[in-house]
């Protein structure tokens, strides 16, 4: 129903910073929010950055002050902007989107971040 391709990811020095896309297609009038989730080996997954289809951002509180959600309508992207990135950010980041009690994901996108 909906498909997510996420980009952006590769290898950073600590302190570096990357913009991750995503971009969505199919019953993307369905979607309710859209959000990135990272996980890495052994870690549960967890909640990076989230935006409803009213604007609205919430955080996890590992990343707050450093990334920044944003979303372009027009062309049925979000933007995770990740800013003095730290080792323990290394993880796959995945690209959410939320229709009604389902959830899409898309395929994963690697970031390393080296000291």
């Amino acid at each position: 129903q909906v498909q997510l391709v996420e980009s952006g990811g590769g290898l950073v020095q600590a302190g570096g910073s990357l913009r991750l896309s995503c971009a969505a297609s199919g019953s993307i009038f369905s979607i309710n929010a859209m959000g990135w989730y990272r996980q890495a080996p052994g870690k549960q997954r967890e909640l990076v950055a989230r935006i409803s289809s009213g604007g609205s951002t919430n955080y996890g509180d590992s990343v707050k002050g450093r990334f920044t959600i944003s979303r372009d309508s027009a062309k049925n992207t979000v933007y995770l902007q990740m800013n003095s990135l730290k080792p323990e950010d290394t993880a796959v980041y995945l690209c959410n989107a939320d229709v009604l009690v389902t959830q899409f994901w898309g395929q994963g996108t690697q970031v390393t971040v080296s000291s």
